[in-house]
């Protein structure tokens, strides 16, 4: 099963989606942005993506600059502030047991297929 966190209104999210169905993934759908993902879940992503906190944002969102985040910031600030404000979540991204994968460009979520 993977885990997939999606934001429909996003070409990429989509794509990405559409690409794991084809492949006929079981996929269990997390809206992030309505189902905000605790900081613990944060924190075992991270692990699971291998990256620091700061490859996993939207840096270019208006609300990174709004609370002044940077790419500096240690990594628990990045994801305290990803906790509060889902927004700022790289999409989309799947997550199947302690692998995790950005899907940017959404091809990548086929390394979670085994």
């Amino acid at each position: 099963m993977i885990e997939y966190w999606h934001n429909p209104r996003c070409s990429k999210s989509r794509q990405g989606l559409a690409l794991l169905e084809e492949h006929g993934a079981e996929i269990e759908l997390r809206r992030y942005l309505e189902q905000a993902p605790s900081l613990e879940e944060l924190r075992a992503t991270q692990a699971a993506l291998g990256v620091a906190a700061i490859d996993m944002m939207r840096m270019g969102e208006a609300r990174f600059k709004e609370l002044g985040l940077s790419k500096s910031d240690p990594d628990e600030v990045l994801l305290a502030a990803m906790a509060e404000n889902p927004v700022l979540i790289e999409r989309p991204l799947a997550i199947k047991g302690d692998r995790a994968v950005i899907g940017r460009p959404p091809e990548d979520m086929l390394r979670l297929l085994d």
